[in-house]
């Protein structure tokens, strides 16, 4: 049948149920934290009436005009699969409004994204139909007070759609760390030493004419980073938000090639997340995270945790130009002599030990409790992480404390 025919039984790309389900598509595309907008939406009807009808083309022209972002392909590309799940839809295209494929035909693991997108949809099979009125509007974003107070919202204070926008957000924000000048190096205009090489080069070109002399200057490379996540009972609502605002704010997208990024998470004991941070998807992450530690929402045994640290990876982490960013809020309950001489021995190996903690959100705060005594009493500095604000302050109050 030729692609006219079969476009004219669809209907136009505007009106029908193709409209409907390129309009839901986007809604559930949004609900994983893809930007999508009315304009792109427009583009995604026009991409698709010139590309045709065929499921790789379909699939290939919604995914070129609506995924901006290199880590929302996967994402988008499972989503397209359980969403259109069609044995015909290569001929009719998405002939229903929601997906009917059986519970049976869905994949083992699904990406918490495409599965939070999904449930509304499984939710609405068997809802009767909405009024008119009662439809919600595709392009209808947040107002702007809306979003300035979630900027400025505690994460202990939100609700729980609330903290999941929240999440999505934090993870576009940048962390862009301090550079070093490394022993190796690089051709470039200034510097101490010719590079020889470079001159012949140029003077090959030019007939043996030497009309500039190159030089090699010191490599730029990010700090090491050792990030140490307190995950008990008081900390459960910052450090899952933390644990992928990190996982995003470090990847090389944002730091740059180069970094060297170890994270530890600890409650009554010591886990490292340093694999899990290999991942590039934020939420694969969070999913091996979450299987890995084992004594989530419990204790705090700071200088223990702080004790197997040193102990068993000090070798490979330790170093004069690591910075440690670790993030507690300070009630701990293990032995405060432990927890003293663990922290000043961390001080004395590391270039900054900066302490990021949420309780800073209330206005006169003391560091009273004694872990928290003792890590201010150790750390170079104390910086806030109790909301998105604090979040995008975060680069330059780092840049700051390690000019001091």
């Amino acid at each position: 049948m030729a692609a006219g025919a079969t476009i004219s039984q669809l209907g136009d790309a505007r009106t029908g149920k193709l409209a409907d389900n390129l309009t839901g598509f986007g809604r559930a595309l949004r609900r994983t934290g893809v930007r999508v907008d009315a304009a792109r939406m427009a583009l995604a009807q026009q991409a698709v009436m010139l590309a045709g009808l065929a499921r790789e083309d379909f699939s290939a022209a919604l995914e070129a005009v609506l995924v901006s972002r290199e880590q929302d392909r996967p994402v988008f590309r499972e989503l397209f699969d359980a969403y259109f799940r069609n044995p015909d839809i290569a001929q009719k295209l998405l002939a229903q409004m929601l997906p009917s494929a059986e519970a049976k035909a869905e994949p083992a693991k699904r990406r918490p994204r495409v599965s939070e997108a999904l449930a509304p949809l499984r939710a609405a099979r068997n809802a009767p139909p909405a009024r008119e009125d009662d439809k919600i509007d595709f392009d209808a974003a947040m107002t702007a007070s809306d979003r300035q107070r979630l900027h400025h919202a505690d994460f202990n204070q939100l609700s729980a759609s609330e903290y999941q926008l929240v999440e999505r957000l934090a993870r576009d924000i940048a962390l862009p760390l301090p550079h070093y000048a490394a022993r190796r190096t690089r051709p470039g205009v200034r510097g101490s030493r010719p590079h020889w090489p470079g001159a012949l080069q140029q003077a090959a070109r030019t007939g043996g004419e030497v009309l500039a002399l190159p030089r090699l200057q010191r490599r730029q490379q990010p700090l090491p980073l050792l990030v140490l996540v307190d995950v008990s009972g008081s900390m459960e609502r910052y450090a899952r938000l933390l644990l992928a605002f990190m996982h995003a704010a470090t990847a090389p997208r944002h730091a740059g090639p180069g970094l060297r990024r170890d994270v530890f998470a600890f409650g009554t004991g010591l886990t490292d997340l340093t694999p899990a941070f290999r991942l590039a998807d934020t939420d694969a992450m969070l999913q091996v995270a979450s299987h890995a530690i084992s004594d989530f929402a419990g204790g705090t045994r700071m200088g223990d945790s702080l004790a197997a640290l040193r102990q068993q990876h000090s070798r490979r982490l330790m170093g004069r130009r690591t910075l440690v960013l670790l993030i507690s809020d300070g009630l701990d309950t293990g032995a405060p002599a432990l927890l003293e001489r663990e922290l000043a021995w961390l001080r004395r190996h590391t270039r900054r030990l900066l302490w990021l903690n949420p309780l800073l959100r209330y206005e006169g705060y003391a560091p009273t409790a004694r872990g928290a005594a003792a890590l201010h009493r150790h750390a170079h500095g104390m910086l806030a992480v109790h909301n998105l604000s604090r979040l995008q302050d975060l680069a330059g109050s780092l840049a700051t404390l390690l000019r001091q």
